[in-house]
């Protein structure tokens, strides 16, 4: 009976050394959001507060000010930066309630990053709404006085935290609900599993006649490619063609829809790639001044009201392939009159716009736009034949890069 219930003990003992590793394997998958830039970033603010209510001050936040008035554009760096100038905000009886919403949503933001989830920024706005039933718990209770009467509240404080903290809200928890973007080409991308933690591996050319759609949360990704270049396109109209057509094989490229002006996770996932596979990048829009100075100025350098993050959400080295006012000409395309919108921004463009005035090339081209009074749409090669902007347009722009507007 001893020697049985050695020999038990013994197997239990080896079955618990067993399952040890496992254990061990498992939390190693798990991020240790401690030492993440989001985490510090929050621990040190909420520090500083609690610092100023230790010492008998009243606690105060230093937002940076978004404002172009607080802008600035580098060359050398290549996107718009966030200028020195902030705006103190000290507890009092007027600023109470701004105050302790934006302390609510550093504190649910370090509930998101602790525990690897997020939130819409919608759901943000209803989350500090809550529960009022009896058995809500006191997570789900709201924020009392302290609730956002319009999205609007809550999307403005959202900002300022990502300002104050210095990283990018998605890394906060945060999430905009919009489409960011579809991917065709000759890539891999590696992801990582939400359940398993195991890594996994996406290919770009196997989705058929669909495509891969940008993810909102693009931090980690990684990609692996043969491609040359990566083709970022306006429409997802000319996106379709190129994909259907499989013209990311023909040209070796990897072509990506913007859908407008891209989102930010858009832009982030292009940076990535460019990066990481070091791959050149051309944007081709619709030939007229919301292409230019909206869509393709925002993926290249950023914009006016997110510069305190830009250098993580703009392209620097994209250049533009086209529509260009040049094109109308060369290759005879149909155009539309310029609205008066149209040459307003233009105009506003080449006096205001740091950007423009730092390229002789982008005032060059604005200004024939508006003396030529027209405007041409990516679908006007059509006019030429359905797939001429494949066979023709962009091999012959493609062959000469350093024409491309920068």
């Amino acid at each position: 009976m001893a020697k049985k219930s050695v020999v038990k003990s013994k197997a239990k003992v080896k079955q618990k050394a067993a399952r040890k590793p496992a254990a061990k394997a498992k939390s190693l998958n798990k991020p240790d959001v401690s030492r993440s830039p989001a985490m510090k970033g929050l621990i040190t603010a909420a520090k500083e507060i609690h610092s100023d209510v230790k010492k008998g001050r009243r606690p105060s936040i230093s937002v940076p000010i978004r404002s172009l008035s607080n802008v600035s554009f580098a060359p050398r760096k290549g996107y718009f930066s966030i200028g020195t100038k902030k705006s103190k905000r000290t507890l009092s009886y007027q600023t109470v309630k701004p105050f302790a919403q934006t302390v609510r949503l550093m504190a649910f933001s370090k509930h998101l990053v602790e525990t690897d989830d997020f939130a819409s920024k919608r759901e943000v706005y209803y989350t500090s709404k809550g529960s009022s039933t009896r058995t809500a718990t006191a997570a789900q209770a709201g924020w009392g006085p302290a609730s956002f009467n319009e999205q609007t509240e809550s999307d403005s404080i959202m900002d300022d935290i990502e300002a104050m903290i210095g990283v990018n809200r998605e890394q906060l928890g945060f999430i905009p609900a919009e489409q960011n973007g579809s991917v065709a080409g000759e890539l891999i991308v590696i992801d990582t599993d939400p359940t398993s933690g195991k890594k996994i591996e996406i290919d770009c050319t196997a989705f058929g006649r669909g495509s891969y759609s940008i993810p909102s949360r693009v931090e980690g990704l990684k990609f692996r490619t043969k491609a040359k270049f990566v083709l970022a396109v306006e429409t997802a109209a000319l996106f379709e063609r190129l994909n259907t057509h499989a013209y990311w094989r023909t040209a070796n490229c990897i072509v990506i829809a913007m859908g407008g002006v891209p989102t930010r996770a858009n832009r982030r996932f292009t940076r990535l790639l460019a990066d990481e596979c070091k791959l050149p990048v051309y944007v081709f829009t619709d030939g007229d001044p919301y292409g230019y100075c909206n869509i393709y100025r925002t993926m290249k350098v950023g914009s006016g009201n997110a510069a305190h993050v830009n250098q993580y959400f703009c392209v620097p080295h994209a250049r533009l392939l086209g529509v260009t006012p040049q094109d109308i000409k060369d290759y005879d395309l149909p155009t539309r009159p310029l609205e008066d919108k149209d040459k307003k921004r233009a105009s506003d463009a080449i006096k205001n716009d740091p950007f423009i005035q730092s390229h002789k090339e982008w005032i060059k081209a604005l200004e024939q736009m508006i003396s030529m009074g027209v405007r041409v749409e990516q679908q006007a090669f059509a006019a030429r034949g359905l797939n001429d902007v494949m066979e023709t347009y962009l091999p012959q722009k493609l062959r000469k890069p350093k024409t491309m507007l920068p």
